[in-house]
C-alpha cells in the first residue's frame, strides 16, 4: 500500500509557517515530509524561498515520526557538494533515521545566480553523477581527497556524522536522468505519475528501490475561488517540456505563464471541497507502482486540508 506523504513548499512559505504545516501534518498522520530546495520561488506571487537547511534543522525539533527527504536538492552549482555533505551529514545526525536526500539535476532559476553559464542537460548529469560521488566519500569519514572533472576537495573531513548515512534518491523526467537515478541512486523521484519512468528505472537496476512522487492541489469550500488561487499561485506548473529547467527568473517565469489558463491548472490540480480527485491522484501513483507520495495544499486553509486527510483519506490507506 502507498504511503502518504506531506510536501511542504518553501516557494509558497516562510520558515516558521513550514514548521507548523509539519506539526499539523505530523498529527493528521502523515508518514512523511518533502521540502523544496530553492534560491528563487517560481513568481513573485509565491513570495518566498527560505534556505532548507535552516528549516530542517528546525523540522527536527517540531516532529517526532515523520521522515524528512529534500523534494529535491541540486548539488552541482549554488553550493559546493563538499558543503552540501556536511549540509546533509548533519541533518542526518539531527532526524536520526528520518532523514532522505533527494537530489536532481536543478533550474536555471536556482543555479545561476553567481553568473555561471547554465551547462547541457548531459552535463548537468555529469556533474550531479561526480557530486554524488563526493558527497558518498565525504560521508565514509576520514581525510578525503577528489580530483574530478566538475570538482576538487582537498584535505575535507566531515567530523559530524550520523550513524548510517542518508539515502540519496534522485529525479528523473527523462529516460537519461532515470537511468542515471538507477545506476546511482537509492531511490528515484518523480512529480507525474509516469509509470514508463518508473519502470525505465526499475529495469535499468534500479529494482525494488522506492520510489517518490508529488502532486499539488488546492483544498477550499469554494471550487471557483480554488481555481483562481491555485492559477495565480502555480501557473507554472503548466508550463510544458524543459521550460521550467531553462527559464532564468520569477519574471521570466510569470511571462511564460500568462499562456496558462485557469482551466488547464484545474485539469491538472485538484481545486475545491470533493475529497475524490485526491484519492484518485492517489490511486493513479499507486498504480504506476509508486511507494510514497507526497501532497502540497496550496494557499492555506490547512486546518481544514489536514483535518479532510484526517478523517477522511488516511484512514482509508490504512
Amino acid at each position: 500500500m502507498v504511503k502518504v506523504g506531506y510536501f511542504l513548499s518553501c516557494e509558497e512559505w516562510g520558515p516558521r509557517e513550514l514548521l507548523e504545516q509539519a506539526w499539523m501534518a505530523e498529527e493528521a498522520g502523515f508518514e512523511a515530509l518533502w521540502i523544496s530546495d530553492h534560491y528563487h520561488p517560481w513568481n513573485d506571487a509565491q513570495g518566498n524561498s527560505p534556505f532548507v537547511w535552516s528549516v530542517i534543522g528546525g523540522l527536527s525539533q517540531v516532529t517526532r515520526r515523520a521522515k524528512v527527504v529534500t523534494g529535491v536538492t541540486c548539488p552541482t552549482m549554488r553550493i559546493h557538494p563538499a558543503v552540501i555533505a556536511q549540509a546533509t551529514a548533519t541533518s542526518a545526525a539531527m532526524l536520526p533515521g528520518r532523514f532522505e536526500f533527494g537530489v536532481g539535476t536543478g533550474e536555471n532559476l536556482n543555479e545561476h545566480i553567481f553568473g555561471d553559464a547554465w551547462p547541457s542537460a548531459d552535463v548537468r548529469l555529469e556533474m550531479l553523477e561526480e557530486a554524488i560521488e563526493v558527497i558518498r566519500l565525504l560521508w565514509e569519514g576520514g581525510v578525503k581527497d577528489h580530483d574530478g572533472r566538475h570538482y576538487t576537495v582537498e584535505n575535507a573531513r566531515l567530523y559530524t556524522l550520523p550513524d548510517e548515512p542518508p539515502p540519496i534518491l534522485v529525479s528523473g523526467f527523462g529516460p537519461k536522468a532515470t537511468r542515471l537515478a538507477a545506476r546511482v541512486g537509492d531511490g528515484y523521484m518523480n512529480v507525474q505519475p509516469d509509470g514508463e519512468m518508473l519502470e525505465l528505472f526499475r529495469s535499468s537496476g534500479g529494482g525494488d528501490k522506492p520510489a517518490h512522487g508529488a502532486f499539488k492541489v488546492c483544498y477550499g469550500e469554494d471550487e471557483a475561488e480554488a481555481r483562481k488561487t491555485a492559477h495565480r499561485l502555480w501557473a507554472n506548473e503548466g508550463l510544458p517540456g524543459e521550460l521550467a529547467q531553462e527559464l532564468a527568473t520569477p519574471r521570466h517565469f510569470e511571462q511564460a505563464s500568462t499562456l496558462v489558463t485557469e482551466e488547464m491548472i484545474a485539469e491538472t490540480i485538484p481545486c475545491g471541497p470533493d475529497p475524490e480527485p485526491h484519492r484518485e491522484q492517489i490511486r493513479q501513483f499507486e498504480k504506476a507502482g509508486y511507494d510514497e507520495v507526497y501532497v502540497n495544499q496550496i494557499g492555506g486553509n490547512f486546518e481544514a486540508f489536514f483535518d479532510l486527510y484526517r478523517k477522511e483519506i488516511l484512514p482509508e490507506l490504512g
